[in-house]
């Protein structure tokens, strides 16, 4: 058997079951796993008393002869969704020493399938960042190359997995924020359609875009956990009605006249012109083209399409996004939880203190932007007029899957920049964006899924996305790419 970092969930979950480890076991290695990492700044918060007493618990449950799947499998959970038996920081100040009342339901549902949580992963503040720079506590490095950042927001959830440290991680994903860090780290992560998985207790950034998601080795183990966590929730106005999904079955499901030697026979997958421009960075370019050739390999068709309104998504993206996060955050206001200023005069001096004090620098820019765009005049001109492009950007992908089942193209323009390229010009690191934000406008599931390596021996991740609820055709052609390939499975020196 491998080295107990080294398994994956589905990994970890047959061993369960076959008695070759027991919970507690796997749940004490990976707890010396964390320490011995710690300066990676992955973790938030490390509950090990907590971690080790549902272990044994989950231990016994199997003695007495449940089979769950995912009975003792330890995970970690981005620290934007609330728990009651940790603290939840959404990665700011604003927040220090919060604690809910209640498990978000996407907690509350991986619990409930037999996962235990060893702590509270980092992220970009309130969710809000490309490079998990924006932490208001310590920025996360690259497992790959520390001096390089391992993306954002779930940057902590990416390098965590990366890093060996636990074999899955729940993550956000509003505009790219779970397929772009999976990118740069060289793991498997993938945003279901919009309403799929429940929002109720996910601190808010833009309800409109937010979405949770799993982060993994494998699209096996993505399958898994996001069969655990999706279904409907009534607490939840934009969750979906729709039964329990198993995605696991659903990637295993053979595809008609699939051959065992060309499993994706059939599939169009569709490379959108805007996705491969002359901009996009040569390594990357060679990495996501050889996934593709592996992809012809399996049987699927490779098929021009286009996107036209791709590169007004960057401008819709950061109108709408912005918009939205400035009223999520104005709650924030030292009134009723979360930080308040120690001094001030009046009640509208209490207000700007906290605020001042208690967001950061990104976050305050954002909530700038969205004030601005709301503002009387400026509706019209600037969020009204984005509204109806998301909806042209929308209807662009509905005719492409006329023409195309999957499409694919490249995750980021280029591999896991160095800390701190950005910090003089948070434009740039918008940019970089540009793959991601569509996808995420029109609510459309999406993967990152191991293609290679880049410049300086970094991850590479080739973007597949597929009309809405088609998460298990998704996971099916991911499936079948890890089948012949060992990209997912290798990992940093190191680690």
């Amino acid at each position: 058997m491998k080295a107990l970092h080294d398994l994956g969930v589905a990994e970890s979950s047959r061993a369960l079951a076959a008695g070759q480890v027991s919970s507690l076991e796997l749940t004490e290695h990976l707890l010396a796993r964390v320490a011995e990492h710690d300066s990676l700044g992955c973790f938030l918060h490390l509950d090990a008393e907590l971690a080790l007493a549902a272990a044994t618990a989950a231990d016994l449950r199997r003695a007495a002869g449940s089979s769950a799947a995912l009975l003792g499998v330890p995970l970690a959970h981005k620290d934007i969704f609330v728990t009651k038996d940790m603290p939840t920081t959404a990665g700011s100040k604003m927040l220090s020493g919060y604690r809910s009342p209640f498990d978000a339901t996407v907690v509350e549902r991986l619990s409930e399938a037999g996962t235990l949580s060893l702590g509270k992963l980092n992220c970009d503040e309130f969710a809000m960042g490309s490079s998990n720079e924006n932490s208001a506590y310590q920025a996360v490095q690259n497992p790959w190359d520390r001096s390089r950042v391992p993306g954002g927001s779930s940057g902590g959830s990416a390098a965590a997995v990366a890093a060996r440290l636990v074999p899955g991680a729940t993550g956000t994903d509003t505009g790219g924020s779970i397929r772009q860090p999976a990118s740069f780290t060289g793991i498997t992560g993938i945003k279901p359609t919009y309403g799929v998985c429940s929002r109720y207790g996910m601190i808010a950034f833009a309800s409109s875009l937010d979405q949770a998601g799993p982060m993994a080795r494998s699209a096996e183990d993505c399958a898994m956990l996001l069969s655990a966590m999706s279904g409907f929730d009534a607490r939840d106005a934009t969750s979906v009605q729709q039964p329990p999904q198993d995605f696991h079955a659903q990637m295993l499901q053979a595809r008609d006249g699939a051959t065992a030697a060309q499993p994706l026979k059939g599939l169009r997958i569709g490379l959108p012109l805007e996705f491969f421009p002359a901009a996009l960075a040569a390594d990357v370019d060679g990495a996501v083209r050889a996934g593709l050739a592996e992809l012809e390999k399996l049987g699927a068709t490779l098929v021009d399409v286009s996107l036209p309104r791709t590169e007004l998504a960057i401008p819709v993206y950061y109108i709408i996004a912005p918009a939205e996060a400035s009223s999520n955050l104005s709650r924030f206001d030292g009134v009723r939880f979360g930080h308040r200023a120690a001094q001030y005069d009046d009640l509208l001096d209490m207000y700007k203190k906290t605020r001042a004090e208690g967001f950061g620098a990104e976050v305050k820019r954002r909530i700038m932007i969205g004030a601005y765009v709301l503002s009387h005049g400026y509706y019209d001109a600037y969020y009204l007029q984005a509204q109806k492009l998301r909806r042209m950007i929308a209807d662009d992908f509905q005719l492409c899957f006329k023409q195309c089942d999957l499409i694919a193209g490249p995750v980021a323009p280029t591999v896991a920049w160095k800390a701190g390229e950005g910090a003089d010009d948070p434009v740039k690191a918008y940019l970089a964006d540009i793959f991601t934000l569509p996808g995420s406008l029109a609510g459309l599931p999406g993967m990152s899924v191991p293609v290679g390596f880049g410049a300086n021996g970094m991850p590479v991740g080739l973007q597949l996305l597929g009309n809405y609820f088609s998460e298990g055709r998704l996971l099916h052609a991911a499936h079948a790419l890890q089948q012949v390939t060992d990209w997912h499975l290798r990992k940093p020196e190191g680690f």
